[in-house]
């Protein structure tokens, strides 16, 4: 519901329950009135009659002054009963008994008494009441009642101050819900100032709730759309910045790895010119010697293997896949690293289950995603430990799940999402670019790379492969 039609129907309620309100204590001060008007006019009437029956008694007993006691309640303050020479002949002030009145100044009906010489200022007016009393033709007097009407006038007050009260509590009602109302909304706009402030100062992690349909509930929405297309456009950003650094740094490595090339080749042919032409010549350790060069032919082919990966990163990897027991593949991997290991006091447990079916992969992409593995994992140990190499059949036996766990000191859970990102390391060696090629030989392949790891307690990777498809 929009502000403005809360605010009319506020206003509505608040006239219908003033109106509402005002009419019933009306009602109750009218029938309180005319309550008290019909006990008053009887007991006048009683009054009448009793002075009447007074009036033309020869009884010398008068019931005035017994009678004023009870009528006295009733607002009837004196009854004076006058001759027709205007001697009060019976009163229920005795002191006025045998008084005379001026005819002529008597007022028949009801009318305002005169004020006497000793009233005070703040004393009600007075009512008088004068009847004639006629009996046949013979008029005999009359019969003078005076009267304070302090009940009407105590409900009269007492109605006003009931509506007095009435009205103040509408209105104080009004005010109420009006200030919740402006609470209401006042605290959600200066919240929003507030976030308003957040977002222009960088935090796009910003969220208001919308908890209304009305405008706020609009403005929190709006505000919403506003931070979403933000980060947005911060993502799209940080991605062009990004693809230009990594172009950047792309076409640099490019041309490194180019010169690279050029001593690696000239390495591969030395060897291969000292096998051809010097070993023969070393007697007995020729055996020692052929070991040494074949192992420096498979360091120079893996590593000019990894610059042509390196050169070729942004293109689409060609696969030469074959069916390879996975324990073949380690056998050729970790001979190359076992001096390295044992200088830092590593050690390689392989753990494969048995009967493991072979794998549909490149053996040579593979063999350089174990080496960045163990790599990885003897770099988080440089007081020594122990690596772990699994290998177990998958669900339902239609991949192969390669754990490799090392007890290093894990990665933190701010990197955990950067680790397979292009040149971001964490160490003081390295370009970064170990597990990005990695995890893209992975994906290529078809599997998926999971990484878990606790600071302090260690890593854990672990590559699902898929079977060969039997179409293959």
């Amino acid at each position: 519901m929009k502000l403005n039609a809360k605010l009319v129907i506020i206003m509505m309620s608040l006239l219908v329950l003033t109106m509402l309100t005002l009419f019933i204590l009306n009602q109750f001060a009218q029938n309180d009135l005319v309550n008290e008007i019909q006990e008053s006019s009887q007991e006048i009437s009683k009054a009448v009659q009793m002075s009447i029956a007074d009036l033309t008694s020869e009884a010398e007993t008068s019931r005035l002054t017994e009678y004023l006691h009870l009528a006295r309640e009733k607002g009837i303050n004196e009854i004076n009963i006058i001759n027709s020479e205007g001697e009060i002949i019976d009163s229920s002030d005795p002191e006025k008994i045998g008084k005379t009145r001026e005819l002529k100044k008597l007022e028949k009906g009801v009318h305002a008494a005169p004020r006497t010489n000793g009233g005070s200022i703040l004393s009600q007016r007075r009512y008088e009441v004068v009847v004639p009393v006629i009996v046949g033709d013979e008029h005999l007097g009359y019969v003078q009642i005076n009267m304070l009407l302090d009940n009407i006038r105590d409900i009269q007050h007492a109605n006003f101050i009931r509506r007095l009260f009435a009205t103040c509590m509408v209105f104080t009602v009004g005010i109420a819900l009006i200030v919740f109302l402006a609470r209401r909304y006042t605290e959600p706009i200066h919240n929003l100032v507030e976030d308003f402030k957040r977002v222009s100062a960088g935090d796009l992690s910003v969220t208001i709730p919308v908890t209304s349909e009305d405008e706020l509930g609009e403005l929190a929405d709006g505000f919403n759309n506003m931070v979403e297309k933000l980060r947005e456009r911060e993502v799209l950003e940080k991605r062009l910045y990004e693809a230009e650094h990594l172009s950047r740094v792309g076409q640099l490595a490019s041309g490194i790895a180019h010169e690279i090339r050029n001593p690696l080749n000239y390495i591969s042919l030395a060897i291969d010119h000292i096998r051809a032409e010097m070993l023969p010549c070393c007697g007995d350790k020729v055996g020692e010697l052929t070991e040494l060069t074949d192992k420096i032919k498979e360091e120079v082919r893996r590593a000019n293997y990894m610059v042509l990966n390196f050169m070729n990163y942004g293109r689409p990897l060609k696969l030469r896949r074959t069916l390879t027991p996975y324990k073949d593949i380690l056998d050729k991997v970790l001979p190359l690293l076992n001096e390295r290991l044992a200088e830092q006091r590593i050690s390689i447990v392989i753990e494969l289950e048995p009967d493991l079916p072979f794998l549909w992969v490149d053996q040579e992409l593979l063999r350089n995603c174990i080496l960045n593995f163990i790599n990885n994992a003897a770099q988080a140990m440089p007081g020594g430990g122990q690596i772990t190499l699994g290998a177990v059949m998958g669900a339902e036996n239609k991949s192969v799940l390669l754990t490799f766990r090392d007890q290093g000191c894990g990665i933190g859970e701010e990197d955990l999402g950067k680790i397979f990102q292009p040149y971001f390391t964490t160490k003081d060696v390295g370009i970064g670019l170990g597990l990005a090629i990695t995890e893209r030989v992975i994906r290529e392949h078809g599997g998926t790379i999971n990484v878990e790891s606790s600071m302090g307690q260690g890593t854990t990777f672990i590559v699902q492969l898929p079977m060969k498809p039997e179409e293959v």
